[in-house]
C-alpha cells in the first residue's frame, strides 16, 4: 500500500463514521430538515436510511404532527421491517390521532419483535383502553407491571382500568403499590396516585356507628 493510499483510506473511514453517525443520530436534533437532507442527499441507502426516515417521524411525533409522523415510519417500516421501535412510534402516532385499533395491530407486532420491554405493553393497554376493552388492557398493563415492577405509570393506568370496572379494592392496591415507589425525577405519577387515593377515600361511605341501647 502507498504512502497516499493510506491517509485517503484513514479519510474516507471518518467520513463514512460521520455519515453514519448522522443518520443514526438525525432524530436527536429538533430541526427535521437535517433527517430531509440525509435522506434526499446521502449516498447510504438501504436500511440505514431507514434511521434518517424514523429521526424525521419522532421529531414530528414530539410536535404532534402525527399524520407525518405516520408516514415517516411508513418508510422506515418498509426499509427496515424488523425493527420493533419503529412499530411502537408509529402505534404511539395512531393512538395519539385517534386511531387505536392501528395502534394496537402495531403495538401487538412491536411485542412479536421485542417482547422483553414493559413500555409497549403499557402503552398497547392505553389503546385497548381508548378501544373500550377494560379486560385486555389490563391483562397488557399486568404484564407490563410483571416485566418492571418499578412502572408506577402502569400501576396507575391498571388502577384506572380496575377503577372502570368497578373494582375498586384492586384499584385501590394499585395505586398505594405506585406511591410506595420511588419518585425518581418525575412526581407526577405519585401525584396522580396521591390524587386518585383521595379521591377513592372521599367516595367511600361514612361508617356511622350504631349506639347501643
Amino acid at each position: 500500500m502507498t504512502r497516499v493510499a493510506v491517509p485517503l483510506l484513514i479519510v474516507l473511514g471518518l467520513a463514512i463514521g460521520l455519515s453514519v453517525h448522522t443518520v443514526v443520530n438525525c432524530g436527536d436534533e429538533d430541526e427535521p430538515d437535517i433527517c430531509s437532507a440525509v435522506i434526499g442527499f446521502s449516498p447510504l441507502r438501504g436500511s440505514l436510511i431507514a434511521f434518517a426516515y424514523e429521526g424525521r417521524g419522532r421529531i414530528a411525533l414530539r410536535h404532534g404532527d402525527n399524520a407525518r409522523a405516520i408516514a415517516d415510519f411508513n418508510e422506515a417500516i418498509q426499509l427496515n421491517p424488523n425493527r420493533a421501535s419503529l412499530y411502537r412510534d408509529r402505534a404511539q402516532a395512531y393512538r395519539q390521532n385517534g386511531e387505536p385499533e392501528l395502534a394496537i395491530t402495531d403495538y401487538d407486532q412491536a411485542i412479536a419483535l421485542d417482547p422483553k420491554p414493559a413500555a409497549p405493553y403499557r402503552e398497547r393497554g392505553l389503546a385497548l383502553i381508548a378501544k373500550g376493552d377494560l379486560d385486555r388492557a389490563i391483562l397488557s398493563y399486568s404484564t407490563a407491571v410483571r416485566l418492571d415492577p418499578r412502572d408506577a405509570q402502569a400501576r396507575i393506568d391498571r388502577g384506572l382500568a380496575f377503577l372502570a370496572r368497578g373494582q375498586a379494592i384492586e384499584a385501590r392496591a394499585d395505586f398505594e403499590a405506585a406511591l410506595a415507589l420511588p419518585s425518581g425525577k418525575d412526581s407526577r405519577a405519585h401525584d396522580a396516585a396521591r390524587a386518585k387515593l383521595a379521591e377513592l377515600t372521599n367516595s367511600e361511605p361514612t361508617k356511622v356507628s350504631t349506639p347501643r341501647r
